[in-house]
């Protein structure tokens, strides 16, 4: 396996494929041809009238859909035997092909975890007028079986959303500018380069520090080039020389970044749980203490390890929050501070973390 790794090979990607050991690959981060078929005739911008550049290379030409079905059949069906089975199998396409890749990839035995919409803030426009301006792709996230521990680095992807859920539908622009590849004439090198900030979602994503990300069409080389940057290891395969050279060059240049300010190697749901109830049998809270919302409401603990207010009744330190926010839900560890003796206030979370603390100490001893 060590001869393929932090490598952009250059060859037919199932040839290579076959090569690579079972269960080897944490990643898989597929843009196979799309299958367009846009035939000879040159679309010209209104505005200028000069030729828009389009796909109408070699490696994208099949006589029929049923090729391109064998075609992504072959290669997928390698993709599956190199995945470890806890592993993330990532395809991207247009409406030229994404439902027909996602019906193989499912009957092949994959489990579709999302499908991801990429909106283009800045999208080619539809210069004839005759449809809707094409302003989306379609990502496929799936592992290969339905009971696979995939990687999900869901507090990593709330951090960079600005402390929310990240949604499936994600804005960013396309490539353009210094990031897209020139030839030696000056001209974009390839068609369909995916900008950066698309692989680096991806990959915080679904992927750990060190894991072994592979892309069988990797074209100018942006999934090596971010796996590179994002301190992942990285085989790239491509059977056009001038794409391999240049991935080559590119991720080469590549330094890779501190991720301390953008991962969170501590997810909260892998720390040990702490239950309301286990604050006040440690003596940090007792029956009939009061606990202050931030906008200064009051409610007092119970007994049972409950919150009563004289309006909402009695109910757990989230529901409470939520029904004091006018929510479906809250998260009361972040709502709650507890007023003590002296009226000064103390955080619950705080607390919290205090008997986690303890737990995981015993936790180490035993």
């Amino acid at each position: 396996m060590e001869k393929y790794l932090n490598k952009i090979l250059a060859g037919d990607c199932i040839e290579i494929m076959r090569s690579i050991p079972d269960a080897s690959v944490d990643a898989i981060f597929a843009d196979s041809p799309y299958n367009l078929q846009l035939g000879e005739k040159t679309l010209y911008r209104p505005e200028d009238q000069t030729a828009a550049r389009a796909v109408r290379d070699t490696w994208d030409s099949f006589t029929s859909p049923a090729e391109y079905d064998e075609f992504t059949r072959n290669w997928m069906r390698e993709c599956k035997r190199i995945l470890k089975p806890d592993g993330a199998m990532w395809v991207i396409g247009s409406y030229h092909n994404i439902f027909r890749v996602g019906s193989i990839l499912q009957d092949l035995g994959f489990w579709i975890l999302n499908d991801i919409v990429w909106v283009k803030t800045n999208p080619m426009p539809n210069f004839r007028g005759t449809r809707f301006t094409n302003a989306h792709e379609t990502l496929i996230w799936a592992t290969p079986q339905k009971t696979g521990k995939y990687t999900f680095n869901y507090e990593t992807m709330k951090k960079l959303n600005g402390g929310k859920q990240m949604r499936s539908d994600w804005d960013i622009n396309i490539c353009l500018g210094e990031e897209r590849i020139k030839d030696k004439n000056g001209k974009s090198l390839h068609n369909t380069q995916k900008p950066m900030d698309l692989l680096r979602r991806v990959i915080l994503s679904s992927t750990k520090p060190g894991d072994v990300i592979l892309d069988p069409f990797v074209g100018s080389g942006t999934t090596a080039a971010v796996a590179r940057e994002l301190g992942r290891q990285f085989i790239g395969i491509d059977r056009e020389t001038s794409y391999v050279d240049a991935a080559r060059k590119r991720v080469a240049d590549i330094v890779p970044i501190d991720l301390s300010d953008i991962e969170v190697s501590n997810p909260k749901r892998t720390e040990i749980r702490v239950a309301f109830r286990e604050l006040i049998d440690a003596g940090l809270l007792y029956a009939g203490q009061t606990l202050v919302s931030p906008r200064g409401e009051r409610v007092m603990i119970t007994r049972d390890g409950l919150l009563t207010h004289s309006l909402y009744g009695t109910a757990s330190i989230h529901v409470m929050a939520a029904k004091l926010q006018h929510s479906v839900s809250f998260n009361g560890w972040d709502y709650w501070a507890a007023e003590k003796r002296d009226g000064s206030l103390v955080a619950i979370d705080e607390l919290r973390k205090y008997v986690r603390n303890i737990k995981q100490n015993m936790k180490q001893a035993a």
